[in-house]
This record gives C-alpha cells, sequence and structure tokens, in this order.
C-alpha cells in the first residue's frame, strides 16, 4: 500500500506500520470541544473597522507612551506613524484607537427587593466573533480569567474565587470586557466577554470547586526525597507526570485559538497552582502553547494562586515524611525548593514570552488581575498590506516608528512568520524538510503526538520493542473524495544507544483512507500508528517524526528509555512492559498499512491476538464507560511438577486511591501457557468494567505468583478513570 524503507546497526527492525483510527481514550486528551452554536454577540458602540481577509493583511497593536510618566499619548493620528517590514516602508490601510479606562468603577448599588428575585441573564458559553479580523470591541479591555482547577488545591481554588469576586465588585472599570475560561479534564468557556457584573458573579460563585483537584499533585517518580506514603512498592509514574503537564500546556494553547479571530489586544490572566514540568519533554507543548499565544496577540498573565508558601524542612503538617535520609543531610529541602521554583519558572516562561507579567508570593490574588488590569493600556491598531507577497515561510522584521519629533516609547511585536504554501513543495524539498525536522534541536509542534515504548523478551538476549504513537484526528484534514476523505502520512524514527549510534530505524509512507462515517467523527477520534523494532538491552533514545502530507504539518517527540536485561539472575519473578488499554481493534479495521502482506510480523507481536490488535492506552486515561485489558508476559516461571510444559502463574490486580485505600481488587486468573513465539514466556491477559469505581487517579498493582517456584512481582501503574 506504500513504500517503506528500513536500516539498522546490529539489530532487526520488524514494523507492521498499522494506522488505526480509534475513539478517544478520555475526556481532557488532544482534541476541539464542540458546542452548539449561538447567534453572534452584538458590537459594541463605535465605528466599523473591517479587517478584509486576506493572506497579505498584517495587522500590529501598538502602545505609545510618554518614556517620562510612562502615560498613554492618546492624541495620534494615521500620519503620525510610519511602518516598515524589512526595512521596506508600508502604506497603513486600517487605523483604529482603542482608548481604555484605568479607573475602577463605583460598587454596584445594593439590590432592591424586586431585583433580588431576578435571575442573571444565561452566558453565553463560546467565543463570539464577527468574523476573522473584525473589529467588534471598541475601547474596550479583553480580560480573560482562565482558571485551571486540574491544576490547584481546593484552598487554592477558594482564594481564588473570592479575589476575583473582589475585582468583579470593586476594580472593574468601564472598559473592561471579562470572559471565564474553566480547565478540569476538559476546556470549558463559561461566560464569553461581558461588562454584566451580576452574570460574571453568578459564574464564579457557580465554579465546581473540588473537581478533579486530584491531578494536581505531581505523581511519585521513586524518588527517595518523596514523601513516605507507606507503600511496600513505589511505582515510577514519570510517563503520568509528562502527559498531566502537556494536558494543561495544550488547554492554554486551545484557549488561545479560541481568541485567535479577535485582532484585537488579549490578555489572558492564567490562574493556577503551578505547573510542574519533567524534563525536557514538556518542551515541545510549552512552545506550541507560546507560538500560539504570540500569533493570536495574547498576552499571558500566570498568577500562582497558592499565594506566599511557607517551606518548612521536611514539609508542612500536610505532607509525609520523606522516605530517605534527605531530611538529615539538607537533599530534601533542595528538592522542596527545587519542585516549587520549577513549577513557578514555567508560569514565568509564558508570561515573559508573551509579553505578560507573572504574578508570585501573594496571598491578594485580586493585585494580579489588576496587574494585568493596568499592564493593559490605550493602544492604536494599525493593519498594513505587505508588499512581500512571497510564502517563503520566512520571518518578517517590523518597525514602527513615529513621523514627528515627538519623544514616545512604542511597544509592539516586533515580526510574524510569513506563510508558506505546502502544495508547492517538490518531492526534493519535501524530503530535505522532513530530515532537518528530525535533527533539529527545536521540535516540531504543529502536530502533537503521544508516545509508548514497550518491551518483550523474544530470546536471552534480544527483545522486541513496540512503538505505539497517538496523533489527534482533530487536527488532520482529509482532501474529499467522494463522501470520504483521504491523506498521507511519513512516519520516521531513529532509535540511538548510549554512543548515540542509530542502532534502529523506522521509515514508513502509509495512505489513509476513511468512508464518510469515520470523516464525519474524526474530531473525536484519534490515529493511532503501530511499529517495532529488536534491541539488545541497554538505554536508549527514540526520536520519533510525523508528517500529514496534506497540509504539511508535523510533530516530533523524543523519549528516552531502557531495556533491562531480565535474563540476569534475581530472587524477583520477572516480566515484560505491562500494556494497560481500553481497545481490541480488528486488523481489518485499519485505515492504512505501509505493506499487505506483513503478516508474519503481525502473527509475532505480542499485542496481535488472533485477528484482534490490542491498542495501547498511552496516556492511561479511561472512561468509565470501557473495559480495561491488560496484557504481559512472564518469564522463566518453574515448570508444573504434574505437566512440564505448563506453569502455574497466578495474577490479580488492586487498585489504589489517593489516600493508599484499596478501592478495587479482582479475582486472580491463572496462566499456565507458554507463548510459541517467545522462548518460556507465559502470556498474561486480564480485563475488568470500569463503571463500578469513581472517577479519579488510582495506582493499578499486579500481583503476579508463581505458585511453583515461589517469586513474585508486583508492577505497578498510575492511571486516570473519568
Amino acid at each position: 500500500m506504500g513504500k517503506r524503507a528500513f536500516c539498522g546497526v546490529g539489530n532487526t527492525v520488524r514494523s507492521y506500520g498499522l494506522v488505526a483510527l480509534l475513539a478517544l481514550g478520555a475526556a481532557g486528551q488532544q482534541g476541539p470541544r464542540v458546542t452548539a452554536p449561538q447567534a453572534p454577540a452584538a458590537a459594541q458602540a463605535g465605528p466599523d473597522v473591517k479587517f478584509t481577509s486576506t493572506a497579505n493583511l498584517v495587522v500590529v497593536d501598538v502602545t505609545v507612551k510618554n518614556p517620562k510618566t510612562g502615560q498613554t499619548i492618546d492624541d495620534l493620528t494615521e500620519n503620525d506613524f510610519a511602518v516598515w517590514e524589512d526595512g521596506k516602508p508600508q502604506k497603513v490601510s486600517v487605523f483604529e484607537h482603542e482608548k481604555l479606562a484605568l479607573e475602577p468603577e463605583p460598587p454596584e448599588p445594593p439590590p432592591t427587593l424586586d431585583s433580588q428575585l431576578e435571575l442573571p441573564e444565561d452566558p453565553k458559553t463560546m467565543i463570539t466573533t464577527e468574523g476573522p479580523g473584525k473589529v467588534q470591541y471598541h475601547d474596550k479591555r479583553l480580560l480573560v480569567l482562565f482558571y485551571d482547577f486540574s491544576n490547584m488545591q481546593v484552598p487554592d481554588e477558594l482564594r481564588a474565587q473570592d479575589a476575583t469576586l473582589k475585582f468583579l465588585d470593586k476594580q472593574m472599570t468601564g472598559s473592561d470586557l471579562v470572559a471565564i475560561l474553566l480547565f478540569t479534564s476538559a476546556l470549558q468557556v463559561k461566560c464569553d466577554f461581558t461588562s454584566d457584573r451580576a452574570q460574571l458573579k453568578s459564574v464564579i460563585e457557580n465554579l465546581p470547586i473540588g473537581d478533579q483537584t486530584d491531578l494536581s499533585d505531581v505523581a511519585d517518580t521513586g524518588d527517595s526525597n518523596e514523601e513516605d506514603t507507606g507503600a511496600a512498592f513505589v511505582a515510577d509514574e514519570t510517563e503520568f507526570n509528562i502527559f498531566n503537564t502537556d494536558r494543561k500546556l495544550a488547554a492554554i494553547e486551545d484557549a488561545v485559538h479560541k481568541l485567535a479571530q479577535l485582532p484585537e489586544k488579549k490578555v489572558l490572566v492564567y490562574v493556577t497552582g503551578g505547573i510542574s514540568k519533567t524534563g525536557i519533554d514538556n518542551q515541545a507543548q510549552l512552545e506550541a502553547s507560546i507560538n500560539a499565544a504570540v500569533k493570536s496577540n495574547v498576552a499571558i498573565y500566570p498568577i500562582d494562586a497558592r499565594g506566599l508558601m511557607a517551606d518548612p524542612p521536611g514539609g508542612a503538617a500536610s505532607t509525609g515524611a520523606s522516605r530517605g535520609t534527605g531530611i538529615f543531610n539538607g537533599s530534601q529541602y533542595n528538592a522542596q525548593r527545587a519542585s516549587i521554583n520549577d513549577s513557578q519558572e514555567t508560569l514565568a516562561t509564558l508570561a515573559s514570552d508573551t509579553g505578560g507579567k507573572v504574578f508570585l508570593d501573594s496571598n491578594d490574588l485580586s493585585l494580579g488581575i489588576v496587574q494585568a488590569q493596568q499592564q493593559f493600556r490605550s493602544y492604536y491598531i494599525l493593519g498594513y498590506y505587505t508588499t512581500n507577497s512571497a510564502l517563503d515561510g520566512k520571518y518578517r522584521k517590523i518597525t514602527v516608528k513615529l513621523k514627528t519629533d515627538q519623544v514616545a516609547k512604542l511597544e509592539f511585536r516586533q515580526g510574524y512568520y510569513a506563510g508558506k504554501v505546502w502544495g508547492k513543495f517538490s518531492g526534493a524539498d519535501k524530503e530535505m524538510a522532513l530530515q532537518q525536522a528530525l535533527s533539529a534541536a527545536d521540535p516540531a509542534t504543529d502536530l502533537p503526538l503521544a508516545l509508548e515504548v514497550d518491551y518483550f523478551r523474544i530470546s536471552p538476549t534480544a527483545y522486541y520493542v513496540p512503538v505505539s504513537v497517538k496523533i489527534p484526528g482533530s487536527l488532520i484534514a482529509l482532501a474529499a473524495k467522494g463522501a470520504g476523505g483521504e491523506t498521507e502520512f511519513d512516519f520516521v524514527g531513529n532509535v540511538m544507544d548510549e554512543r548515540k549510534a542509530v542502532v534502529s530505524t523506522f521509515r514508513d509512507y502509509i495512505k489513509v483512507k476513511l468512508d464518510a462515517g469515520d470523516k464525519e467523527r474524526l474530531a473525536t477520534r484519534n490515529f493511532h500508528y503501530d511499529a517495532g523494532c529488536t534491541l539488545e538491552p541497554g538505554r536508549y533514545r527514540i526520536r520519533m517524526l510525523v508528517r500529514e502530507n496534506q497540509s504539511g504539518k508535523m510533530g516530533t517527540f523524543d523519549y528516552r528509555f531502557v531495556v533491562p536485561d531480565l535474563a540476569a539472575d534475581s530472587m524477583q519473578l520477572k516480566t515484560s512492559s505491562v500494556i494497560f488499554s481500553s481497545q481490541r481493534e480488528p486488523i481489518k479495521a485499519a485505515v492504512g498499512a505501509a505493506e499487505k502482506s506483513d503478516r508474519k510480523t503481525l502473527e509475532s507481536s505480542p499485542l496481535m491476538f488472533g485477528d484482534d490488535k490490542l491498542v495501547p492506552n498511552i496516556t492511561k486515561v479511561f472512561r468509565r464507560s470501557q473495559n480495561l485489558y491488560i496484557t504481559f508476559d512472564v518469564y522463566d516461571a518453574a515448570p508444573d511438577p504434574a505437566a512440564s510444559k505448563l506453569r502455574k502463574v497466578a495474577v490479580s490486580m488492586s487498585l489504589f486511591n489517593q489516600k493508599g485505600m484499596k478501592a478495587f481488587e479482582t479475582s486472580p486468573v491463572e496462566a499456565t501457557e507458554v507463548a510459541s513465539t517467545r522462548p518460556n514466556a507465559v502470556p498474561v491477559e486480564m480485563q475488568m468494567p470500569l463503571k463500578g469505581l469513581a472517577p479519579g487517579r488510582y495506582t493499578a498493582q499486579l500481583n503476579v505468583v508463581d505458585q511453583v517456584g515461589r517469586r513474585f512481582s508486583f508492577p505497578r501503574q498510575a492511571i486516570v478513570v473519568q
């Protein structure tokens, strides 16, 4: 069905290059939210300024201040400005002055007896626009209050609620229009831009305090300085931390896209409990969120809702002591401070790179909103049609000056990237762009990816390593073909060892065709790509690049992983990676494949069960309506004395809630058969419905017992049920 080329150094690459279109695993994963359409809001009073929809129009917002007093200069006209792009003068074709008040409005009078019985008007739950580029809010300050409840504890949420009510009642000005956004498991528009204080206060008073707070804590990574919960075994939940942070940053990007149609300046006040990154693994999504904000003319003003934090050595009364000796040698205190600084550093990056400011270490959170409000002064909207019509994707530098001799300080964006027509790329250009993106230090972020790498032993010195990649279908635009659609994907991946030598390479070109039903459901589906390679035990790094060839969007994922040596002597029972899944799909349901006749590779995959393929749930987030499928291999179990070809392996699963209490336990299942394609490996399959579980975060512990050899293993994995 397509062409494929592989190469390897000392190892064999085995790939079946399947692409399946799968339903989303849970709310909160990548993809747009569908909202019922509503009538657009009425335009504010003022002259109509219309921006023609064209790729050549460039909009620049300019704030002009007196350098000595800091006061804005509001008496300029279109003829006072001169604009250059890459040193070439440009003609200002669109001009609009937005004059904003800074003095707070007086508090609303006490309600009368009649008005007390009146309910506020229902808020509009979508950001409405009058068309791309059209100014609809004249002389208005657009404030977006964005509350990330997935990142805040209940006391912080209550503090943020009180601070917002104080701002609305006493500090809101006549120029302010406020929109309210909320993120728990999905981004919600709670209220469109409005100056109706009663409506805004009603929305704030009814925020779901406590919803999704179980996702606000950083999951355990097994470090000795972390809290001692009394558990006998501690799971390394680093992968969950990566996903949890990415979904919060992706919510910011989603919010920015909702505001992109408005050409006015926008201030996004991001109220949160800090965002802790996991090394460089979250850098791609962080850059994507920042780039989207800059392109959409959105300045982010993060507010740390934790306020002024005491940091006693060993933690506060709500935190258990560390499981190691860090409290005695100072390393635990250093780890505490590093964790707090890391969570605030991400907020500072969002602010500085988008033109905003961060508000930290203050219990009066309303001052943070006022800070964003006061920084947002009167400004001018300038629009020009660039004389450089080349769609080359290059950076264009913008310069704005005053024609008069008046001394003033001008604030404006310094440039933009021109568009680039993907359809005009030659085959050589496309291949060069692919290789450049794979080797570039900066990740490609147009197409967000999620990736999982697992391992299964196939000989004493070789391991089969399945690689799974998830791509959100909502970002893929299909070419029309009848009632369905089609597109093409390039998948390229390098696996490098500790010496940075490439030991395995993936390269698949896959055509995808969908019928009419699949095309309609694309916004709520994911594309899932499967491949694999054979590696020796060791430490590796995989860099995966995916390109969708209709739009040219690319995304990269850089991940380090370890293939352990399970042949080494150990008293503990040895297992493969544990695969958690919510879907088993027939191979015939795949919407694309790299080859038509790679049946042997498919049959030898540990994820194949007859004609069905187990699809790993990469994010480990499940819906209560789904079934949980678990599969893994148990190695070197002792033979059954009554039948030497059989084994006696008993497996059960326990689910523990955030308090460490056992919430559920399955009955033991017994695995006895040895896999025909993996020597001395006993495959284990389990299935359980999730409908009886309360939503929240759990630790799934598998209790694996070799009943003959009397050895044990207790692998753990963090999961989220919604």
